[in-house]
Order: C-alpha cells, then structure tokens, then sequence
C-alpha cells in the first residue's frame, strides 16, 4: 500500500474478505504507516522500498504524487492500482498510459463505482432502453473533514476528486457513444477561505447527439446522495446508490442481491468488485475495463471542465489546452 489516508481502509477490507495478503504500507509519515501495517499484518516502509516484494502496488496518496509512484511500482515489476483522479495533469496521465501499455504489467483505475452492483445494473438496463434522451447522474456529500481536499496541491475541488465518480457513470452508460465537448459551472464556497469549487454542474455532449448532466457537490446533508436517472422513448431507468442503494426500471423496483459479504458498504460501493476484478485480469492478462486510458478520459473531461468554467464557452474533448496545468489553474487562468 502506497499511501494510508482514508482510503486506505476500503482497500484493507477488500483484500481481506479475498484473503490477499499486504505485505507492506508506506506514508507520508511513519506514524501512519506503523498504524496501517499493524492492522493489516504488513510492515512499515520507505515509499523508495516499494514494491518490496509485493505483486501489487496501491498507489493511495495525494493525486500530485500518483504519477511518479505509480511509475515507480511499474518500474519495479508491480502492477498498479491507482486511486481516483488519476493525477493531476494531463502531461502526467500522458506518462502513466505510456508506461503502463509499455510495461506489462497491468494498470487498473480505482473507479470503484463501475464494479458497484447497483451502477452495474443501472448500466445494463439503461443499454436495454434504446437511443437516450436523457441521461442525468449527480453525486452530493459534505466536505471532506479530513485530507488537503480543498487546498491549491491538491489540484481541484469537488469536480476533480468526487465528480469523476458521476463522470465515469455517465460515459459507461452512454457507451459506445463518445463524450465531444463540455460546458461547466463551478461554484466556490461563499463562507469558507479556500479558493476550490464546491459545487459543478456539468453538461457532456456525446457524439450521438445526447447531452447527459452531471451535478457533483460537497454542500450536502451528513447522510449524501447520489443518484442516476435515463430515459429514452421506451424506458426509464432510475439508480441510487446513497442513501440506499435502490434501482427502478419504467418505475417499477427492481431486485437488487443482497451482500454477501461480511462488510456490505465494501461490496455496495464496489471496492469487492474492483479488487476481484483486477485479480482476474492480472491472471489472465486481459486490460481492465478501468485502465489508465479512462483514468486519463476522465482527467481531460475535468481539465475542459474546468477551462469552460473559466471562459463560460463549451470546450472540446479530447482537450487541446495546456497539458501542464492543474484543474485548478485552468480555473484559475494560470
């Protein structure tokens, strides 16, 4: 495990209900990594000691480092794992796709949400439905309470770290259709001091002509929503995954299967279903439906994002602005 914030607790519980062993954390501190290892049976390291020994590197830091740790483990033999955004420029996710086709060795983005039962579902209606006409998915919670989430080195606010989750949803549920431009609205906070969006609403053009809505904000009540909607002129398919995961076709309630596992939040948002997934792929040396390409996909789609919230034009995807620059800066002008 590269990395022991937050996330880190998601990926722990997963590897155990699948009895992967971790052999080892690294952090930023070595408190931190101390703490992790001890509850996980691994040891403490050096970020530099990675991959020390192990087959699978989870790179969990602050997205500034992603790239250079997730080139690392690449470097070492490791396939990699990497936590959402996938960096924070797109020179950098140039130089992960690069090395990760180069490689060999497998490189998976951590969108869990595309392993959650409930997208899953929700996707394969929504496909069933016929040429959309709508398609709208939002995703609410409070600010984050803890991490540098709102600070300039994180490298966006609410469209760069929780928005890429309704993003994702949206392109697979559109899919084969490709997303062509973007117009955006960001919000900044009207009573903190920090200089990132809180609130993004966000219009994706498809080449099918479809225009599909994502709202994406952290001024939500403590229990958070998230919820998808698509129509067609035959259907209408509904999803929620917070408050409770729930799934309605034509409003009708569809069954949804119960957990199986002994941590239902682990296997609801995905993390089960992730890790199961990049197993299977890595044995059978198939690339993963999340693999460094889409991380990059979603990282240009918030960089254009973000440059027409700043110009209040609609810009162009694949975005042809500067690759060097942050979310944040293209905001910003910089």
């Amino acid at each position: 495990m590269c990395g022991a914030g937050m996330i880190s607790a998601a990926h722990a519980s997963a590897l155990g209900l699948l009895s992967i062993p971790v052999v080892a954390v690294a952090s930023r501190t070595r408190e931190r990594a101390e703490t992790l290892a001890a509850r996980v049976g691994a040891r403490a390291v050096d970020y530099a000691s990675l991959p020390a020994g192990a087959d699978i590197v989870v790179v969990q830091t602050p997205p500034a480092r992603h790239c250079a740790d997730t080139l690392q483990a690449l470097a070492s033999g490791a396939a990699v794992m990497v936590e959402k955004p996938l960096c924070t420029t797109l020179a950098d996710a140039d130089s992960i796709v690069a090395a990760a086709h180069s490689s060999g060795h497998g490189v998976m983005y951590a969108e869990n949400l595309a392993y959650a039962p409930v997208v899953q579902q929700f996707v394969r209606h929504v496909r069933r439905i016929g040429p959309l006409t709508h398609l709208e998915v939002r995703a609410s919670n409070p600010l984050p309470s803890w991490g540098d989430f709102t600070t300039d080195d994180w490298g966006g606010g609410v469209l760069f770290d929780l928005g890429v989750h309704p993003l994702a949803a949206v392109v697979l549920a559109a899919a084969p259709a490709r997303p062509v431009s973007v117009r955006a609205r960001l919000e900044g906070s009207p009573t903190r001091r920090h200089g990132t969006d809180e609130h993004a609403e966000v219009t994706v053009r498809f080449d099918s002509g479809l225009s599909a809505t994502v709202i994406a904000s952290w001024r939500a009540p403590d229990s958070g929503l998230w919820d998808a909607q698509a129509a067609s002129a035959n259907g209408v398919v509904r999803a929620e995954l917070l408050p409770h995961p729930s799934l309605e076709v034509n409003g009708e309630p569809m069954a949804l299967e119960p957990a199986r596992s002994r941590v239902p939040a682990v296997e609801h948002y995905g993390y089960l279903g992730q890790w199961q997934a990049f197993i299977d792929d890595l044995a059978t040396q198939r690339r993963p439906l999340m693999d460094a390409d889409f991380g990059r996909m979603m990282l240009d789609i918030v960089c254009a994002s973000y440059a027409s919230a700043a110009s209040g034009n609609e810009e162009r995807t694949p975005f042809s602005g500067p690759r060097d620059r942050t979310p944040l800066q293209l905001w910003r002008g910089r």
